[in-house]
This record gives C-alpha cells, structure tokens and sequence, in this order.
C-alpha cells in the first residue's frame, strides 16, 4: 500500500529522519483501552487497536490526541479494496492535487503478526514500497480500512501463486475471505494494527465514491473528510 510520493527524494528524506516513531510522552495506560472514533463526512466509523501491536497503537493514540486526523481527507479510495487516509497536506490541497507522500516527518517500524490478515473491516498502516523500504517500516500516519471483496477457492489459488508467491494461506483466513471478503494479496506485507467494530456499512459507502481514477491517485471527486477523530471508551 505505497503512498505514492510526488518526488524520490521526499522518500528517502523521509526514510532518513527517522524510522522510529516520534519520541513523545508515553500513553498513559488508561488510554490504551480506548476506542477511536472517526466521525466522517459519511458517517462514523469506530475503530479498536490491538495491543499486539503497540508501537502503532500508541503513535495512533497519540495522533489523535493531537487533533492530526481533524481535517483530513479520504485522499486513495478504491472500491472493493480500500480507503486510505492520513496525508497531512489534504487538508488544504486543491481538488485537481495527487495526493500521498505527506505525514508526519517519522516512520514506525513494522509489527507484522501472523495472526492478522487483511479480511474486510481491518486497520493498517500504509507505507513505501519494498525497493525504497524493505524493512517495510510503516508511515507514520498515514492508514488504510480495507473493504476488499468476496473470493473463491480458484481466486484464492491464483492469489497465492501470482501475488504471494507461492505462500499458502491458512484455511481458517481461506474461509473469512469466501465469506467475510478482503485483499488477501497484502498478507504479511504490511501492518495490521486494528479493525472497524461499527461503522462498515460507512467504509462500503465511501469506498463506491467517484473518484479520479489510477492516473488520478484515486482520489474522490468530492471530499471525504474526517471531520474528528476522537478516543472514546469501550463499551
């Protein structure tokens, strides 16, 4: 899920600062059972953190507590696959402007868990590619809900040949993805660090929006904007 930046240099500029997260004071623990809530301009979406992956929940805890995500746009929007948010410079960019390559100066290293895969609904963390990244270090802020769709056995073989390599998927995620759906050709390339508790149906509403296309960037032809994004409690 590469965030497409304008120049190669950004990239590498961007890999050098830092590929850590941010120092910052740490989360305090009552926190760390929070929910986040996105109130879009779509609708709301809650979402819930694993604790698995701590380095990306707490830059995202904190992210929020900073009011970075107020503002921001749905700026890569691809049905049957994913939303994709998090670029600082959509708040205030031109409707015609590819967006992607902004955040917030650092990079958080991958905590790619087995466990998680990406059927329909999960959190993740965008980032570079593998020939500029090949610690697959995430973006810093920059995320993706995946909406993804419903497979077959025979579309699942042929992901597992040509997209993963050969690499077998287990049954148990075979099954979520002839039911549930999802991407599966992501699998184990890219950070999983929470999933959508409510508020589906408002990530299929904003990934069938018109869009500009692959030449494009993707981006929605009319704004989907998280209007807040706030940390709320459990219920």
């Amino acid at each position: 899920m590469s965030f497409r930046p304008i120049a190669w240099l950004l990239v590498l500029v961007s890999l050098l600062i830092g590929c850590s997260p941010k120092a910052g004071a740490p989360v305090p623990k009552r926190l760390l059972k929070r929910d986040v809530e996105l109130q879009t301009s779509k609708g709301t979406i809650r979402l819930r953190l694993y604790d698995e992956t701590p380095l990306h929940r707490d830059n995202f805890i904190r992210l929020v507590r900073s009011d970075f995500y107020d503002g921001i746009q749905f700026h890569r929007v691809i049905q049957q696959f994913m939303i994709q948010a998090g670029d600082p410079k959509s708040k205030k960019a031109p409707d015609t402007t590819k967006l992607g390559s902004g955040g917030p100066g650092y990079t958080i290293p991958a905590e790619i868990r087995p466990k998680y895969f990406h059927r329909k609904g999960v959190l993740a963390a965008a980032r570079m590619g593998d020939n500029v990244n090949p610690e697959r270090a995430s973006s810093g802020s920059q995320f993706y809900i995946v909406q993804g769709r419903v497979f077959t056995d025979q579309s699942l073989d042929s992901v597992e040949i040509h997209r993963l390599n050969g690499r077998k998927l287990p049954a148990a995620h075979r099954a979520v993805y002839k039911t549930i759906g999802g991407a599966p050709h992501l699998d184990q390339a890219y950070t999983i660090y929470g999933e959508v508790i409510s508020g589906l149906e408002v990530v299929d509403s904003i990934a069938v929006v018109k869009t500009s296309g692959r030449t494009g960037g993707d981006r929605p032809l009319e704004p989907v904007v998280i209007k807040k994004a706030r940390l709320v409690r459990r219920p």
